[in-house]
This record gives structure tokens, sequence and C-alpha cells, in this order.
């Protein structure tokens, strides 16, 4: 009988022969080595979560950051938006012709537009339906420049400490800077401030006095605005003559000087016919 039939059935498998003829042994994969493996696993999976996380943060802070970029643009815009929205108004030319350069081919002097932060301490955003008079004030406040006046305006917005506020300010070198548009209300003039544009002047010591260069922009100004809203000299007035302050002081305490003011911007509204 053959018993090879009977080994191939009831014998145990062969090792496969390696390349030499010995017999080569299969290694099987103890449960021992998978478990150490999922282990391994397990240890490196909190340091991806780690990464996640701060992959999702870094992600967070550049969506914020390109908001609150984007928001500082449109804040930028709207300002310039506000600005130009004044100069028009000013200019009367609703076309956007008009401007700090275009006012001067018309007469006025260089014109700065620095309009306030709305706020009800200096720019509440009141309407002048119609502007009667153009009013003179000084800022009792000796050497102290235009800017320096606007500023004071727009801090009052936190200070909180008074209501007041003027529709140009003339400095000491002649500059004049605008904080309101001539369409609103500004707080200078009391019972006159709802048809009235106010014009603080600097002046360089305690006597009120104002010096050449500011005078012949007071002198501009004045005129330009005059002719601007269909005024006359006779339209131009003191805060003095309003509530009896002394103000502006010089032109209170000098009347002859205050004609002669008057009567110089009339010859300039004169010369514009």
């Amino acid at each position: 009988m053959n018993n090879k039939g009977k080994k191939g059935k009831t014998g145990k498998k062969s090792p496969r022969p390696s390349h030499s003829g010995r017999p080569v042994s299969v290694k099987k994969t103890s449960s021992g080595s998978s478990r150490r493996k999922k282990k391994s696993l397990r240890k490196k999976n909190p340091i991806k979560i780690l990464q996640r996380i701060v992959l999702i943060c870094i992600i967070v802070i550049v969506a914020f950051a390109a908001c609150a970029l984007g928001y500082a643009f449109f804040e930028m815009r709207m300002e310039q938006s506000e600005t130009q929205s004044g100069q028009e108004e000013i200019s009367g030319n609703a076309s956007g012709n008009g401007g700090p350069e275009q006012w001067q081919k018309e007469g006025a002097p260089y014109i700065d537009v620095e309009l306030l932060t709305p706020n009800e301490y200096s720019r509440p955003q009141i309407p002048i339906e119609s502007v009667q008079y153009i009013a003179i004030h000084y800022t009792a406040n000796p050497g102290a420049t235009a800017i320096a006046n606007r500023n004071y305006f727009e801090n009052l917005a936190t200070t909180h400490d008074t209501k007041v506020s003027s529709h140009f300010v003339v400095g000491l070198d002649g500059e004049v800077v605008q904080c309101i548009p001539t369409s609103e209300m500004s707080y200078a003039t009391n019972s006159r401030n709802v048809d009235t544009l106010s014009i603080e002047c600097c002046h360089p010591d305690e006597t009120g006095k104002f010096n050449e260069a500011t005078y012949k922009s007071m002198v501009q100004l004045t005129a330009w605005l005059c002719e601007k809203f269909s005024l006359k000299e006779e339209d131009v007035i003191r805060h003095y003559d309003i509530t009896g302050k002394i103000c502006p002081k010089y032109f209170v305490e000098n009347e002859d000087a205050w004609k002669q003011f008057k009567s110089d911007v009339k010859a300039v509204l004169d010369n514009a016919k």
C-alpha cells in the first residue's frame, strides 16, 4: 500500500522549502505585536489633534484680521465720502467739482476741510435751513493755532466739558480750517446758531487784535461766504451783537476797526460783481 496518500491526508503540512533546500518556518503575527502598534498609533493622535487646533486658531486669527482691515477700509471710505460731501455743500456744486482749489479761484482763501466727528457736544448735525448771517468771533486763546482750536472742538466728544464749535477757524498764518459743513449748525452764536455761519479767529496776544495774515483771510473768507449765500456786508455780525459778550474783543473795543472790516468785505464783494 502506498503510504504517501495517507500522509497527505493526515500528516502535518510540510514546511516551505528554501532555495537552499532547507525548510523555512512561517512565523505568525502575534496578537501582542498588534496591540503595541495600536498603542503607538494612539500616542500619535494627540499630536495630530494639537496640530489641528493650532491650524484652526491660525485660520480664525487670519479671518479676524481680514475683517478688521475690511472694517478699517470701510471707515476710511466713509470719512472720505463725508469730507467730499462737506466740500460739495459749501461750494454749492453737487457735481463734485468744488473743493479748496476751486474755492480759491472763486476768491476764498485756501480751506483745509477737517470736519469734526458727529457728536452732541460740537457737531450735532442739526440742519441750517437758511443762512442769514456770518458771525465773527475771536478764540480768546492767545497764540493758539487754527488746528489746535479745531482739535479742542473734536475732543469735546470725549471730555463733554461744554458745547461749543465753529464752522471755520482762521489761524495766525492765515490758514483756514473748516470744522462743520455749512449745511449744519455750530455751537457758537447762541440764539443765532440756527441761521448763522460762524468764523473763529486766532490772535497773537491778549489785546485780541488780529495780525495781517489772519485779517486778510478773514476778509476773503467772509466775502466769499457772503457771495455764496447771497448776503451783504450788513449781514456780517459780531458775537457781541447777539449776546453782548466781548467777542471779538478787538472789534468790540475798537468800533472803527469793526467798521473798517465790514468796509473791506464790501470792497471785495463789489470787485466780484
